[in-house]
């Protein structure tokens, strides 16, 4: 083959059918790939919204879990007193439940005043293991005359001090009980409500005090008193005595939480509330977690 015919043949162009068939197969790797990348989005994107809901469900369910928290434990954590069977005349068992606020210290002493006005014939105290109880006699400011006795001296105040390394540990609770009595008249148009001032002192030096009285209005103090009200005898009713209350100080069998009056159903009543609002807030902030992922959901698609 000659130089003409060889010059002739590198300078022909390529046909347009070799041209449209390169495009065309261009076109379709560019197509394929694109269905490809959107195939992978969509196998992607349910487990992704799957993981949405997972963490809104746990941020809902730690919400709840708080709020709830915070509405019962404001009422849950003061010194307290539940009194078996109050009534006027007879003897009662107190218990007074100590809970531990502090996160770093223990409660190694509790001590209870009891009235002066009316003061206990007869007071008694419940064994605690690795606790050490007092109650001294100490002179009255002035002699009261009770059930016909007038007395210059009764028991005025019940310490409990911690035995060795004894304590109330932080998230801990301890109940302490005495027996006394007879307790004051009573009636059902004027109530006769007892308070029972508590000091709590922990292991740091800290001492709390538990002496502040709930006002007409019954919003809780910062540092409610324990109280309980006295309930009015009947007319054939007979008083109890030590030994149906509990001479030894232990609270007899039917000292129960349903024999709580005074502040410790204030209590409860306060509990109920704070856990009623508590769950409000809860449903409140859940349905707006679901309204915000909806429309980050529309804003997406």
């Amino acid at each position: 083959m000659g130089p003409e015919r060889l010059a002739e043949r590198s300078s022909t162009p390529v046909s347009a059918p070799r041209v449209a068939n390169a495009r065309g197969q261009t076109d379709h790797r560019n197509r394929s790939r694109q269905h490809s990348l959107s195939e992978s989005h969509r196998s992607v994107s349910p487990s992704s919204h799957h993981a949405r809901w997972r963490l809104l469900g746990a941020a809902t369910v730690t919400l709840a879990g708080g709020l709830l928290l915070a509405g019962t434990l404001p009422a849950d954590a003061h010194v307290h007193v539940e009194a078996d069977d109050p009534v006027a005349g007879g003897f009662s068992v107190l218990t007074l439940r100590v809970p531990n606020e502090s996160d770093t210290a223990g409660t190694v002493r509790v001590a209870v005043t009891l009235p002066a006005s009316h003061p206990f014939l007869y007071v008694a105290t419940k064994p605690v293991p690795g606790w050490t109880a007092s109650a001294p006699q100490q002179k009255l400011p002035a002699a009261v005359e009770v059930e016909g006795t007038t007395i210059t001296k009764a028991v005025r105040t019940v310490t409990w001090t911690a035995d060795g390394r004894t304590r109330i540990e932080p998230g801990e609770y301890q109940e302490f009980a005495i027996s006394v009595g007879p307790l004051p008249d009573s009636t059902a148009a004027d109530p006769t409500t007892i308070m029972l001032p508590v000091v709590q002192t922990y292991s740091d030096g800290k001492a709390v005090r538990w002496d502040q009285p709930t006002p007409a209005s019954g919003e809780e103090p910062e540092n409610p008193a324990p109280e309980f009200t006295v309930a009015p005898a009947a007319a054939d009713d007979h008083h109890g005595t030590p030994s149906s209350a509990g001479a030894s100080g232990e609270p007899s069998a039917s000292a129960s939480t349903a024999g709580s009056v005074g502040a410790s159903d204030g209590a409860q009543g306060d509990t109920v509330a704070r856990v009623l609002g508590g769950l409000g807030l809860v449903l409140g902030a859940a349905a707006l977690a679901v309204a915000l992922l909806g429309r980050r959901r529309r804003g997406s698609s």
